[in-house]
């Protein structure tokens, strides 16, 4: 069998120089990082989510470049893509965390509102190391999985950016998923005609329900990532809407157990699952991480040791392979380590900074291993977050460091791993676009740093703003992982943590390990609703069945396959770029809301259509029929 990194050849060779870094592509990918970034901001505090921001920021850029300007680089136009989907990260890095020390301010006068230079210091040191630490293990993931980890939007985000460059029926396909999923996503979220989230309680077996997220990047990522890695994150859901939270209700009957406030009995789903099966999860994904770092370790300690003998010897590395040094890596991110713990404005002290590399490190890789299975959309940021509040505020507590002092620190740990973990598995997305489109990964990465540091300068601003405008932990901004989080540290420092429920899902990852399914998918399921893990389950049996149809013969079967990609690729394309003008229409209180009148029944009516759409355009074409 011919080994696929092997094989592999980049659209643009590595002996082929064409424009990339350029005035118009960092300008251009600067401006696109602030206004995704604000973007982000406002829709995950207002619905606990983000959207994935490299692909509308490669369709824009060929919009831009192509279009306006007149010009003709694929590299520039993924260079644009790098820098502008950093600014996304990073807002999602920051609105996980960094509210809860303004709701802090607003239930206590003696607490200061976290001053503007604290927040953009620590959003830029987070997004700085979180590139960094992603240098080390480019080749490892990147490269020499290449064909094992397929990073579904880095896939995607370079097939929208070869076929804007190839045209013809590739470029048709991208771009007849991307129109339709964008008309979608705008009936389902901005006309509200159907719940995009449908949801039914099982009534003759209390605890369970099950539902769906009826929206097309799901779907395109479950056809992407395939039918096997699918399967192991609705079997995460699985066990816990169908097993875990009916067994609470049976056994718990009319107790009541923290964090719960009313008797199992009385809770609904949601209830049920955010009480207990999240930290459930959240226990699984920390030890799922700590797994798959140590069976990583080997191909780990052999690229450093590859890239520190390589130190110096630049001259024969390829275009394609040449990235930041690893020694500038490093010393870069003690370098930030050490302004962290001196800067007066930023309570973190040499403890806190350790506890940050060490942590960073340990969660970039097991972000960008995610990302790499299941996407950017399902990467479980907020729970990497809690497995870092958990450990270093039992750190703090333990030596001395307690009351609101403690918490401030603590959230503001966790706001810079939380970055890290965000920045790392965008830059692995946009590292897997670049290889396969043959971008240069230094430039890249450069472009990367650019993005980070331009988002962080901004927001600041935009929590600032739309704390002045409504207030966190309100209904126009609920934030809701940010009041998790506040929660989490808050158990922690008054020692009424539900510890038996984290464990649990340490030991479910344990038990998942041992039976030899992989952990992380398995646990990624767990911890997020049934209701994403059901559409990408839809998305990989249609490419089980792809693959399992009779065709005439072999090549024609892998025709449709690719068709496949493709068009998914345009679905994911669609519903970024509409989420993103969505919460530009909602920051500005332009409210199209129907009222969903068709109903759950509607919106699976319509997900069954698109579905059926996307079958149509895979097999369209006659040549392609077997």
């Amino acid at each position: 069998m011919t080994d696929p990194k092997q094989s592999f050849k980049p659209f643009v060779p590595a002996d082929k120089v064409v424009p990339e870094f350029t005035i118009t592509s960092v300008i251009l990918g600067i401006i696109l990082s602030v206004v995704f970034g604000a973007a982000n901001a406002y829709l995950g505090l207002r619905v606990g989510m983000t959207v994935s921001a490299s692909i509308p920021a490669a369709v824009i850029s060929m919009g831009v470049i192509r279009v306006i300007l007149r010009k003709n680089s694929i590299l520039e136009n993924n260079m644009v893509q790098t820098i502008g989907s950093a600014g996304e990260s990073l807002a999602a890095g920051a609105i996980f965390t960094l509210p809860a020390l303004f709701m802090w301010a607003e239930q206590d006068s003696s607490v200061a509102t976290p001053s503007f230079l604290m927040i953009t210091f620590i959003a830029i040191m987070g997004g700085v190391l979180g590139v960094l630490f992603m240098i080390p293990l480019r080749t490892a993931l990147i490269v020499e999985e290449h064909g094992v980890l397929p990073f579904p939007e880095g896939q995607a985000c370079a097939e929208v950016l070869l076929a804007g460059e190839e045209g013809g029926e590739k470029s048709k396909l991208v771009f007849s998923g991307l129109g339709i999923a964008a008309v979608y996503k705008f009936i389902a979220d901005g006309l509200c005609l159907f719940p995009s989230e449908v949801d039914w309680s099982i009534k003759a077996y209390p605890g369970s329900g099950i539902g769906m997220d009826v929206l097309p990047a799901l779907a395109g990522v479950g056809y992407i990532c395939g039918a096997r890695i699918s399967s192991y994150m609705l079997g995460g859901a699985v066990l816990g809407w169908f097993v875990i939270m009916p067994m609470l209700v049976l056994v718990g009957g009319d107790m009541v157990m923290y964090p719960a406030t009313e008797p199992f009995n009385t809770l609904d789903t949601w209830t049920l699952w955010g009480s207990f099966v999240r930290y459930i999860g959240a226990g699984a994904v920390a030890a799922g991480g700590i797994m798959s770092l140590i069976k990583s370790l080997p191909l780990i300690v052999k690229t450093f040791a590859k890239a520190m003998k390589g130190f110096g010897h630049d001259a024969g590395v390829s275009r394609t392979e040449k990235s930041i040094p690893l020694p500038v890596a490093m010393g870069g991110a003690l370098i930030v380590a050490v302004l962290l713990w001196l800067m007066p404005s930023v309570p973190v002290s040499l403890l806190a900074a350790i506890i940050i590399v060490i942590f960073g490190f340990f969660f970039a890789t097991v972000s960008a291993r995610m990302v790499g299975l299941v996407g950017s959309s399902n990467n479980p940021v907020s729970g990497m977050a809690i497995a870092t509040l958990l450990i270093s505020t039992i750190l703090l507590k333990a030596t001395g460091s307690t009351g609101f002092a403690g918490m401030t620190t603590a959230i503001c740990i966790g706001t810079v791993i939380c970055i890290v973990a965000a920045m790392a598995g965008d830059t692995s997305q946009d590292l897997k676009t670049g290889y396969i489109v043959g971008a240069t990964p230094i430039k890249q990465q450069i472009g990367e740093l650019i993005g980070a540091v331009a988002a962080g300068l901004a927001i600041a601003g935009v929590l600032y703003l739309l704390n002045t405008a409504w207030g966190y932990g309100t209904p126009q901004l609920p934030a809701p992982q940010a009041t998790l989080m506040k929660m989490v540290v808050e158990g922690v420092m008054g020692g009424n943590l539900p510890w038996g429920l984290v464990f649990t899902g340490v030991f479910i990852a344990v038990f998942v390990e041992i039976i030899g399914i992989p952990v992380l998918p398995f646990a990624i399921g767990l911890y997020l609703p049934i209701h994403l893990s059901t559409p990408i389950m839809v998305g990989g049996l249609i490419r089980l069945w792809v693959e399992k149809r009779k065709f005439k013969d072999e090549s024609r079967r892998q025709h449709v396959i690719d068709d496949g990609v493709l068009y998914s690729s345009g679905m994911i394309a669609g519903e970024g770029l509409v989420g993103i003008l969505l919460a530009a229409l909602a920051a500005f209180n332009i409210d199209l809301n129907m009222g969903a009148p068709l109903g759950n029944w509607g919106g699976v009516a319509f997900f069954v259509a698109l579905i059926a759409i996307m079958i149509f355009f895979m097999f369209g074409s006659k040549k392609k029929q077997g």
